[in-house]
């Protein structure tokens, strides 16, 4: 039995140092080599899966150039969630400082190019359309401060529903010998979670990516088109 309910999610080893961190490594090994092997299912899979997410992100993002980003971000947090549910393998995407420091950077870098290059778009994002007049400095408080958050609640999002679905079964794992004759319901249950868990892997990861590149979408003002409501 665990003496800390949160000691799988330490970062440090028996040497001190912060070894652990290197599973968000193991990924790259997972990438297929279709580039100049024999594509097989695994390959194909990631290959569809792939043009199904630039699809996707092309119509957000009216670009086919700028969703390479969002593509390798998705899978860059789908293998490292996916990783945190093998035995003994650190969950690197359980942390702030791991999701801080994808969704961070891209804030950052849609906001500078944003105002650099769009000003004058990026001014009228703080005010929705049809504001009356008198709730002008309201609204514009209200949208920098959800627009300062943003990074913040990306980060916080994918790391809580990672910590959530680890202590649940960390929980149950640590009741399994005071239960002798629900053991075989115990595992049923586990079985359950790690289903739900890979599941939630996913999701995660899709809306991780999905709303950066809506994100990024609001910077990218299309001077053809009427300028949008203010941002989400």
């Amino acid at each position: 039995m665990m003496s800390n309910l949160f000691s799988s999610f330490d970062p440090s080893t028996n040497l001190n140092l912060s070894l652990n961190w290197l599973s968000s490594l193991l990924g790259i090994f997972f990438i297929p080599t279709f580039f100049w092997l024999i594509p097989n299912r695994f390959s194909i899979l990631i290959f569809n899966i792939m043009i199904s997410l630039h699809k996707e992100f092309k119509i957000l993002t009216k670009k086919n150039s700028s969703t390479l980003i969002f593509i390798s971000l998705f899978f860059f947090i789908l293998f490292n969630n996916f990783l945190g549910l093998f035995p003994y393998i650190f969950t690197s995407s359980s942390h702030l400082i791991f999701t801080l420091s994808l969704a961070l950077p891209l804030w950052f870098s849609f906001m500078v190019y944003g105002w650099l290059t769009n000003t004058y778009h990026m001014f009228a994002h703080l005010v929705p359309q049809g504001t009356p007049s008198i709730l002008m400095p309201f609204m514009v408080c209200i949208e920098t401060i959800s627009n300062i958050i943003r990074p913040g609640t990306l980060a916080v999002r994918l790391t809580a529903n990672m910590i959530a679905g680890h202590l649940l079964m960390t929980l149950l794992g640590n009741t399994g010998p005071m239960l002798n004759y629900l053991l075989m319901l115990l595992i049923i249950i586990q079985i359950l979670l790690i289903i739900l868990e890979s599941a939630v892997a996913i999701i995660q990861s899709y809306v991780f990516a999905v709303l950066s590149t809506l994100y990024s979408s609001e910077v990218n003002y299309d001077k053809k088109s009427p300028l949008p409501l203010s941002s989400l």
